[in-house]
């Protein structure tokens, strides 16, 4: 199964017949100029290539009036001052000639969409459309939207499918009012939305657009996610994830005027990936500034193919207005959620509380902002041009040959190792190293471990003897750093302690999961206890192990599995999984030989792109959990920025 791109060149017959500056931007070109750039990418080449279909009414009659669908089949053979007549009727909205037959093209490519990941045809997918669909409503279109092509997915996945827990995840700009109306009285969908509000000065200016986090830039998209989104979908346990994919939110967008870049956008399509089985079918809506709407849809498409997502730029800080929009919403939803109850919840913030800092200038086109805003694109492309996608995403270094191990078909079995002297040489201060088993696998690893640093493999698996894996490990971070590694996070699970002579420089962040206690010897060293339950584990991923992830922002991660690490397969996946986001996909997963066939298999897995297995029905923290990982927290947090949202705003 691959990643399904559903497309048809009609929708770009509407187009603006009469002078509207409020209309003007949502043009053709926008649709022409994701797809160039898709093309240019080598992305829709590894696509499975759908042409999409129309709706039928019938399908459009799931969500839409029988009459209202009749007055927008009417529009067909209208004039132009009549279409410009009836479109005044609606807020910003224009009607074509073509409107009607292009609407139902984007519903049904949606629609097209969610049965090819549904059937199993394919894996995830973007349907990439226009008209947008998320403001129109039963019986009305509305900001550009005709037919409401996600709830109309929806429904149809529910209906048809007999889905009976669907996630919806908007990240437009604008509130999608119109799949909150839909789906408001409906347990069967859980629609989560963050857009800018400003109190109702916003558009589309409606006092219930307030219930959702606001972003601003990166930090604020990524912290929505950690601290709110993804503890309560992990609770909800969609069976199929929904994106409305607006990029207005993107920077140099004259609507949105957020500073969020095209690579957040892998991201946050990279961390929805594993839920649902990674079924995520990705439909877009707005995005108006042309070279950033493409780049944001070639890194969205890339997160779906398994490419490892950039690093993001930063620093990676929290805006406070953002910190308090998203403590607003966890104290409003936490009687729903024991998620959320698990957590610090403070009260919700009044709104003449708010602070209006890290609002964005007006982005005026030709103007200062508008200048920067291209800056950042030139110099995103730029970067991705001076560091492309290895060639080999994924290694896997066993110490010696294992018939039973069932691997995807391109991640590489690793043969090669490091000359011996060289091994020798750095296995020399310890004596677990001296025998010929230990110094195999050092060579081997060290051989990885250069692939990746040296942008030839993007992630990797090495086998270890047991008796050697502190050692081991000891050499990767050293090695690491004196290859030029600035910054390396390491998770070390099991029986493993920070080596007593690495420096506390920060260029190393060392965290343990299994300790005896919680504590923090300082600020790059954290221990906490292997929580005992799922939901335990959750809260500790989400609310420790990312934030400090991201804001550290290493060129390298290291997971090590040693003695006693505690973990099933599901949980390393995820681990894993969710560790590929920070470094760029740079992650080095260091797994005893006695485990390894099993696990070896399921994290080279995720390494590879798939999605992990599911760890199982939803259940609470310990208390001892929860109160070690507060205790963690609020010790963190001056220095970590990310883990902020997962408490009160300061």
């Amino acid at each position: 199964m691959g990643t399904a791109l559903v497309y048809h060149e009609d929708m770009t017959a509407p187009r603006l017949l009469w002078d509207d500056p409020e209309c003007e931007i949502e043009c053709p070109e926008r649709l022409t100029a994701a797809l160039d750039r898709l093309r240019q990418c080598g992305l829709e080449q590894r696509c499975l290539r759908l042409s999409a279909r129309e709706a039928s009414e019938a399908e459009l009659g799931l969500v839409h009036s029988l009459e209202y669908v009749a007055l927008v089949r009417g529009t067909q053979v209208l004039g132009k001052q009549e279409l410009q007549a009836l479109s005044g009727q609606y807020d910003a909205v224009y009607f074509h000639p073509s409107t009607f037959h292009c609407a139902r093209l984007a519903a049904g490519a949606a629609l097209q969409l969610v049965d090819a990941v549904l059937l199993g045809a394919a894996r995830n997918g973007l349907a990439l459309v226009r008209p947008p669909g998320h403001h129109s409503q039963r019986a009305a279109a509305n900001g550009f939207c005709v037919f409401n092509n996600v709830a109309i997915a929806a429904e149809h996945a529910k209906q048809k499918h007999g889905l009976h827990r669907i996630l919806i995840v908007d990240w437009d700009v604008h509130h999608g009012q119109g799949i909150q109306y839909v789906f408001e009285d409906d347990p069967s969908v859980l629609y989560f939305s963050w857009h800018r509000y400003e109190h109702g000065h916003f558009w589309p200016f409606l006092r219930e657009s307030n219930a959702d986090a606001v972003g601003m830039g990166n930090a604020d998209y990524m912290a929505a996610f950690l601290h709110l989104l993804l503890p309560l979908a992990f609770e909800f346990d969609p069976e199929l994830v929904l994106v409305s994919a607006g990029f207005d939110s993107a920077v140099g967008d004259p609507e949105g005027q957020m500073q969020a870049t095209p690579e957040c956008f892998g991201h946050l399509t990279q961390l929805l990936q594993v839920l649902a089985g990674g079924r995520v079918c990705a439909v877009l809506e707005g995005g108006y500034h042309l070279e950033s709407l493409a780049q944001s849809v070639c890194m969205t498409v890339q997160a779906l193919l398994g490419d490892p997502a950039p690093p993001l730029p930063g620093p990676l800080r929290p805006c406070q207005s953002a910190l308090e929009s998203i403590q607003s919403v966890r104290a409003a939803q936490a009687p729903h959620w024991a998620s959320l109850q698990q957590q610090d919840v403070a009260p919700a913030l009044s709104p003449s509380a708010r602070s209006l800092e890290g609002r964005p200038l007006p982005v005026q086109p030709g103007g200062p902002a508008c200048e920067a805003a291209a800056a950042v694109l030139s110099s995103l492309l730029d970067q991705r041009c001076l560091h492309p996608t290895p060639p080999v995403r994924t290694a896997v270094a066993l110490t010696a040959p294992d018939a039973t191990l069932v691997l995807p078909p391109d991640v590489l079995r690793q043969e090669k190792s490091a000359p011996r002297e060289e091994a020798e040489a750095w296995a020399r201060p310890h004596a677990s190293l001296a025998q010929d088993e230990a110094l195999t696998a050092l060579a081997k690893l060290l051989y990885l471990l250069d692939g990746i640093l040296d942008g030839q493999v993007s992630s990797g698996i090495a086998a270890i003897p047991a008796s050697a894996t502190v050692a081991i490990l000891d050499v990767a971070i050293r090695r690491g750093l004196s290859r030029g590694a600035q910054r390396l996070f390491c998770v070390a699970l099991g029986q493993l302690d920070r080596p007593l002579d690495l420096p506390h420089d920060g260029r190393t962040l060392w965290l343990s999961i299994g300790g005896k206690e919680a504590a923090v010897p300082s600020m790059f060293h954290v221990s906490t206890p292997l929580p005992g339950m799922s939901g335990g584990f959750l809260s500790c991923i989400l609310g420790l192990v990312l934030p400090l992830a991201y804001g550290f922002q290493p060129d390298l991660v290291l997971v090590a599995l040693g003695p006693a690490h505690g973990l099933q397969g599901p949980h390393a996946a995820l681990l894993a999984a969710v560790l590929r986001g920070p470094a760029g996909g740079r992650i080095l997963a260091l797994v005893e030989e006695e485990s390894t066939p099993e696990l070896a298999r399921v994290l080279a897995r995720v390494l590879h792109g798939e999605a992990p297995p599911s760890l199982g029905p939803f259940s609470g923290a310990a208390p001892e959990d929860v109160r070690a990982l507060r205790d963690l927290r609020r010790q963190l947090e001056p220095q970590w920025k990310m883990l902020q949202g997962a408490g009160e705003a300061g």
